[in-house]
């Protein structure tokens, strides 16, 4: 099975209360950048380019998490980024509303994740 429908399995499996802001924020981080690509890694959506930079972590259920995991992330500042880990950075989201209003800034901050780690 190719990586897209990996994905597409897992994402029609998933029992999630917060399944719907899972798929927009999955849309909206493929469209942050052409050269995004997708897979299951660590059981979960995971996201690469040259290197792995962003996975889901789906056990809270009354919040969507997603892993920055990248040597450089601790390059870019952001206001939604939480931790203070070596090579990690978490982002949460409560709800659709949520989403939407961090959805200009994670977009921000992926494509800055993306400039560090293809220079």
């Amino acid at each position: 099975m190719k990586d897209v429908e990996k994905v597409s399995v897992y994402m029609q499996q998933l029992n999630h209360p917060l399944k719907a802001e899972i798929e927009v924020l999955r849309t909206i981080i493929k469209e942050t950048d052409a050269s995004i690509s997708e897979r299951i890694k660590w059981n979960a959506p995971s996201y690469y380019c040259k290197e792995d930079f962003l996975t889901f972590n789906h056990r809270m259920q009354d919040k969507v998490h997603l892993i920055f995991h990248n040597d450089s992330i601790p390059k870019v500042s952001s206001t939604i980024l939480e931790g203070d880990y070596k090579d990690r950075r978490m982002v949460y989201f409560k709800d659709m509303t949520d989403v939407l209003s961090k959805k200009t800034e994670l977009q921000r901050v992926i494509t800055e994740l993306l400039v560090l780690i293809n220079n």
